[in-house]
């Protein structure tokens, strides 16, 4: 059996949208853990998840594995028992989407990377399972209410512009390598208050915590689990849910609704209005917040120049795209002079 997938994306998609609904199940899960060999290891998982009928990204290096999949739910117990019998992997928890529609994938993507998180750090130079004290939610909750706590977002801007824990500090930041030296920066005065730090599913907080405690702060804690787990916690416990608004997620649903709550606004009208989409050309691919309006106005796109684009025939926005190098492009005021509408209506 091949170990790639070999269909061009946008026919997969494309496959995923027009079948009927699957049932299906979001699962994101982690460990750091030395693998020596993990090309092979990715081979054998590719495999086995394969035969299985799961779809996802998962990134394998040797500090450790970081997955977001979507299992089919008649395949959730062999895909458990399949973890499982990988020793360090015996008992991880999986953590499973609040929000889910069956469609969060639609291919299975296995990647051997130089690590399982873009941190830039140099990991011989601190200890990184040193990490802060793990809390649940009902702990996050009472640290939260106590005037000696600093709560801080470890995610990118455009995660927590759409939703974030009540009075946490969210640094502006593109990237989890600059969220570090920011957030560093942000915290120097305040090395003797509870540091109370989260991000989505737990893994960023692994490594900034650990690195935060070498840097000299002293009182070190990360809600276990991230935003996912405290959610489902809340709700099963009755628990004062401390989070407003929408959790961003990496896959094809691009959030998951938290509270009721729309605390961002559409980058090209200003409406309230907390959906984000990728624009509709392949060679743009913005990540933005488009509300229904704009979307319909724009086709999709995020200006006028890329709705004239995708009009054209697809091998003439091939060759457009051709041999240019794109890399992630994320909307940010100020930052995007060529999107016209959206500079205009966010300046005026």
């Amino acid at each position: 059996m091949p170990l790639y997938n070999r269909i061009e994306g946008r026919l997969l998609k494309e496959q995923l949208r027009q079948v009927p609904f699957l049932p299906r199940t979001t699962i994101s899960f982690y460990k750091y853990h030395r693998i020596d060999d993990p090309a092979a290891f990715r081979n054998e998982l590719y495999r086995k998840f394969y035969d299985l009928g799961v779809l996802g990204r998962i990134y394998i290096a040797h500090e450790g594995i970081n997955a977001q999949v979507s299992v089919p739910q008649n395949n959730l117990e062999p895909f458990r028992e399949t973890l499982y019998k990988y020793p360090f992997l015996n008992g991880i928890r999986l953590n499973r989407a609040i929000e889910d529609n069956g469609k969060s994938f639609f291919k299975l993507t296995i990647k051997v990377r130089k690590k399982i998180v873009a941190d830039g750090l140099d990991d011989q130079t601190f200890n990184p399972a040193d990490t802060g004290v793990k809390v649940d939610a009902a702990t996050f909750n009472r640290l939260a209410d106590d005037p000696n706590t600093i709560i801080i977002d470890m995610r990118n801007h455009y995660e927590s512009e759409v939703g974030h824990f009540k009075n946490a500090l969210c640094p502006d930041v593109d990237t989890f390598r600059e969220e570090l030296q920011i957030a560093e920066d942000l915290l120097r005065e305040h090395k003797d208050k509870n540091l109370l730090m989260y991000c989505t599913g737990g893994i960023r907080c692994e490594k900034a915590s650990a690195w935060l405690k070498y840097k000299g702060f002293k009182n070190v804690f990360q809600l276990d689990g991230g935003i996912i787990e405290y959610a489902r916690q809340v709700k099963e416990q009755g628990l004062e849910n401390k989070f407003i608004g929408k959790n961003f997620v990496f896959d094809e649903r691009l959030g998951e609704r938290i509270t009721p709550d729309i605390i961002s606004h559409c980058h090209q009208c200003g409406a309230p209005c907390d959906d984000h989409t990728n624009c509709k050309n392949d060679g743009c691919h913005l990540l933005f917040i488009q509300c229904k309006s704009c979307a319909e106005k724009y086709k999709g796109c995020c200006s006028q120049t890329c709705m004239e684009i995708i009009a054209l025939p697809r091998e003439v926005q091939k060759e457009l795209r051709r041999g240019k190098a794109q890399g992630r492009k994320v909307f940010k005021k100020g930052r995007a002079q060529h999107l016209i509408t959206m500079h205009e209506n966010l300046t005026a």
